[in-house]
Order: structure tokens, then C-alpha cells, then sequence
């Protein structure tokens, strides 16, 4: 197995557990938060999104010089259909209450229709990666600087983690992933 079809692999079970997540959610189920303040699963599916958009394509800029598509999210036209309250460039870091609750008008089907564009795109890249692109630098303002395979290990790490979260809120929020009630 090459390291691409790995990494594809490990990127489509993110995708998994988003549509999990987003099939047959409510808008009150999606706007969902434990605590005010904190993350809903419309910000957490959308931030998983905004940071495999925006570091995929940074990091493939680098190893491409630039044949990598833009972002999907200035590209496909999501920054305007989301018409959300940030800076274009915001991934989430760094966000407050405002920001969060700000995803709560989002609808299921633009989060999914945008991650599954972002995943598109991510699997295109990955699969022209090869096992001597993994070493080269992506992101020299760390020290030390990073590496392609750990920009993509960081990167997965972050989107099953919030995934998983997703899940855990929907869980929650009373809504089991088969899409069916539970039990009060």
C-alpha cells in the first residue's frame, strides 16, 4: 500500500462520521451546545472543513508551486453562501461565543454539501502525493518546521477529533447516528 492510499483512506472515514452526523439533523440539533459558548455541531463540521480546506491547499501550494485549485471555500463560492460574520480566511481558531452561535442558521445540507466538496478536492491531492513528498517542508514559521506528513497526520488528527465530538453532541442532543430517536 502507498502512503496516498493511506492517507486517502484515513481522510474518507472523516468524511464517515460527518455524514453520520448530518443525516436527518434538525436545525435545533445541529445548533446544539452543551453550555452556551460552547462548540455546536454545525461549528465543529464546519471548522473540520475550513481547516482541511485551508491547510490542504497552503500545503499543496508548496509541494505543487501552485497547480493545487484555490480553497473550495473562496473557489466554490461558500464564503458568500455561508454568509457568516468572519474574516474570509477564518478556519475557526481563536473563535468566540459569537462566532460559534454564528453557525447555528447554517443548514445540514450547505455543511455537508461544503465538507463533501473540501473532501473531493483533499482526495485529489492525496492521491497524487508521493511516499518523497511526505518530507519536504510545508510550513516554515515552526520551529521546527513542518513537514507535509506531519501537516497531514495534524490535520486528520484535528478532523476525527471534532468529528468524533459531532457524534458525541448528536448523541447528546438525542439523535442517535442511525438518525432515529432514542430512548428519554
Amino acid at each position: 500500500m502507498k502512503s496516498s492510499e493511506l492517507l486517502t483512506d484515513a481522510f474518507g472515514r472523516v468524511g464517515e462520521v460527518v455524514h453520520a452526523v448530518l443525516v436527518d439533523i434538525t436545525p435545533e440539533q445541529l445548533a446544539y451546545q452543551v453550555k452556551p459558548g460552547s462548540n455546536s455541531i454545525a461549528w465543529l463540521v464546519w471548522h473540520l472543513s475550513r481547516v482541511i480546506d485551508d491547510h490542504l491547499a497552503a500545503a499543496s501550494e508548496r509541494i505543487s508551486g501552485s497547480a493545487y485549485p484555490s480553497q473550495v471555500w473562496k473557489a466554490g463560492g461558500y464564503l458568500e453562501r455561508f454568509s457568516l460574520p468572519f474574516q474570509p480566511d477564518a478556519t475557526g481558531y481563536g473563535q468566540g461565543a459569537g462566532e460559534v452561535a454564528a453557525l447555528g442558521s447554517v443548514p445540514a445540507l450547505l455543511l455537508l454539501e461544503y465538507y463533501d466538496a473540501v473532501s473531493r478536492q483533499a482526495i485529489e491531492f492525496l492521491d497524487g502525493v508521493r511516499d518523497e513528498d511526505l518530507g519536504r517542508i510545508v510550513d516554515s514559521s515552526w520551529n521546527p518546521p513542518v513537514t507535509l506528513a506531519v501537516r497531514l497526520v495534524s490535520v486528520l488528527s484535528d478532523a476525527l477529533q471534532h468529528a468524533g465530538q459531532a457524534a458525541f453532541l448528536r448523541g447528546i442532543a438525542g439523535l442517535s447516528l442511525t438518525g432515529s430517536e432514542t430512548a428519554g
